[in-house]
């Protein structure tokens, strides 16, 4: 018997909110039907279908091989949350997590295991130059790129970061555009 997926296990297959799953459903991108009770439920074959016309993975191995891992720290929620959102529905695929502070963000590395760190160095619990010294110093972690952002860079400390491991500093705020174009010139998805 074929299985049937509730919109919250179809959302957790695409990696995409259940929100945008009923949006697919009522806009007639995903065929579903309703239960008695008026719930959605959809035929797992029907959503592959759908994610495969979309360029959606639809195995653990092509999302493994295709999807780069980004960790952003900063303090800040709100550009946390924007960076978040923007490298989530980027072209890429990216696969986002953030960290509020250097201890969450020590363990996300070791756990999430980025490919691209994206990091404000002014936090209150650390400094930024010691997590690029750790990060680039460590054999396990060093391949990892880091893109320093602050609001409170000169040319000095620019300088200062680049000699403790960071790839790229910029101003904040820095236009999203170009952020994206060099995390994906970093992580070699552009050249």
């Amino acid at each position: 018997m074929e299985e049937i997926l509730t919109v919250f296990q179809a959302s957790k297959y695409c990696r995409v909110s259940p929100k945008t799953i009923i949006n697919w459903i009522d806009s007639g991108h995903i065929k579903a039907f309703k239960t008695v009770g008026g719930h959605r439920r959809i035929k797992k074959s029907d959503l592959e279908d759908f994610m495969r016309k979309q360029g959606i993975p639809t195995s653990e191995e092509e999302l493994k091989e295709e999807r780069k891992r980004i960790l952003i720290v900063d303090d800040d929620p709100i550009i946390v949350e924007t960076l978040v959102q923007a490298f989530e529905e980027d072209e890429y695929n990216y696969e986002v997590i953030s960290a509020s502070d250097g201890f969450e963000a020590g363990l996300q590395v070791n756990h999430f295991k980025p490919h691209l760190i994206i990091l404000d160095i002014m936090m209150p619990d650390i400094k930024g130059y010691e997590v690029c010294r750790k990060i680039k110093s460590e054999p396990e972690t060093k391949h990892i790129k880091i893109i320093v952002l602050s609001a409170y860079l000169d040319e000095e400390k620019f300088k200062k970061m680049k000699e403790f491991g960071a790839d790229l500093c910029f101003s904040k705020p820095l236009p999203l555009p170009q952020l994206k174009q060099e995390v994906a010139r970093l992580l070699g998805l552009i050249t």
